[in-house]
């Protein structure tokens, strides 16, 4: 298996000169898009349409009223004046996806980088979105793949800390599988190497010392949620792209 690591989102836009017909992609926005899909799906949603804009949301749920809209800009809930006046029902947050409110519901999401990584990978032989949450979960399903690319979604243009974190995890994962010869880059051995030295001390204070969890920290509202995204391995399953660009539990 060979690993590759995209660390920022400066490296995004190259993904669209690639094949990546043979290559599984696996987005990290742990602060905090993939870990809210993955609790949503987790907690019964049907399924997570990402859209990059907000007036893709807003058009949707106009042909689909049915549709629940989330998504946040700089960590925030969409307010209902910046979405020509229709009130966004969740934000980004994953403990706000609770069964009850999600359970069979078609959810429309558009995040500062979260969604735009997805899209980014439209291409790839397979898609999924990962977090701490699901993450042996997610490896257990990578094995016998030739080609992994790991893409860290981050915070604006720099890489995010909690997302290499998680990619180091992953790769940690893989390599330390039985049966598993693993290939890795430059940037996977960093981001592995990132993660152990993390695990020594306290994996949650590092991602809690992140410039993402910083912010999240000093929101009272919010500020729960790094605790929550720390969490390993509590779902057993895998959230992965369909034909349609939706997100669906596989």
């Amino acid at each position: 298996m060979k690993i590759e690591t995209l660390l920022s989102p400066t490296e995004l836009p190259a993904l669209a000169q690639r094949d990546l017909r043979d290559t599984a992609c696996v987005v990290f926005d742990i602060l905090r898009a993939t870990s809210t899909f993955v609790t949503a799906l987790q907690n019964g949603a049907k399924e997570i349409i990402p859209v990059s804009e907000i007036s893709e949301a807003v058009a949707i749920r106009k042909l689909q009223p049915e549709v629940l809209l989330a998504g946040e800009r700089d960590g925030v809930k969409i307010r209902a004046a910046q979405s020509g006046g229709i009130n966004f029902d969740f934000g980004n947050s994953p403990r706000e996806f609770t069964p009850e409110k999600v359970r069979g519901k078609t959810i429309v999401s558009t995040t500062t980088n979260g969604t735009r990584a997805l899209q980014a990978c439209a291409k790839a032989k397979i898609v999924l979105a990962a977090s701490f949450l699901n993450l042996t979960a997610t490896a257990d399903f990578l094995r016998g793949e030739k080609e992994v690319l790991l893409v860290c979604a981050g915070t604006g243009e720099n890489a995010a800390t909690e997302d290499v974190l998680a990619a180091g995890a992953l790769i940690d994962t893989l390599a330390s599988g039985k049966n598993t010869h693993t290939s890795k880059s430059a940037n996977s051995t960093a981001a592995r190497a990132t993660y152990v030295q993390a695990v020594l001390t306290s994996l949650t204070a590092a991602i809690g010392n992140s410039q993402n969890g910083q912010r999240l920290l000093a929101n009272p509202e919010l500020r729960d949620d790094v605790a929550f995204c720390a969490q390993r391995d509590i779902f057993n399953l895998v959230a992965a792209m369909q034909a349609n660009g939706s997100l669906r539990k596989i």
